[in-house]
């Protein structure tokens, strides 16, 4: 992305924050009280966006950084509907072979293998190795 661009999107969302910040001022302490005082959900939220803007906005400068995380939703929407329509693991070791397998499979359809072909070579014994970077 462009330089220019860049700086206009960084800029944008820094005018957001305060004017979010200028409608959700942060609570103040009462006098004669100690501790810290209860901030609003909203107030929480604007602080963390701010602290980590630099991570948010990461996807802007490094290409390799996606613009969402659906992929990680994603996979975590397997395990839940099992979870959900299942009522439960059964045991601990169904959770583990569970998740080995759900991560196989996530793995080599990220690297765009064929998961059928893939999962063919395993039960013979000769399980395809994923590509590191």
């Amino acid at each position: 992305m462009p330089t220019g661009d860049v700086e206009r999107l960084q800029t944008r969302y820094d005018t957001i924050f305060t004017e979010a910040e200028a409608g959700n001022p942060p609570r103040s302490r009462r006098p004669g009280t100690r501790g810290r005082v209860k901030q609003s959900p909203a107030c929480h939220l604007i602080r963390r966006l701010r602290e980590h803007r630099n991570e948010i906005l990461r996807f802007l400068t490094d290409r390799r950084v996606p613009f969402d995380n659906n992929q990680a939703e994603r996979d975590l929407q397997i395990p839940k509907l099992k979870q959900k329509v299942s009522g439960c693991f059964r045991s601990e070791t169904g959770v583990d072979v569970f998740a080995i397998i759900r991560s196989c499979l996530s793995t080599r359809r990220k690297q765009s293998d064929d998961l059928f072909n893939s999962l063919v070579l395993t039960f013979q014994g000769q399980p395809p190795m994923p590509q590191l970077e």
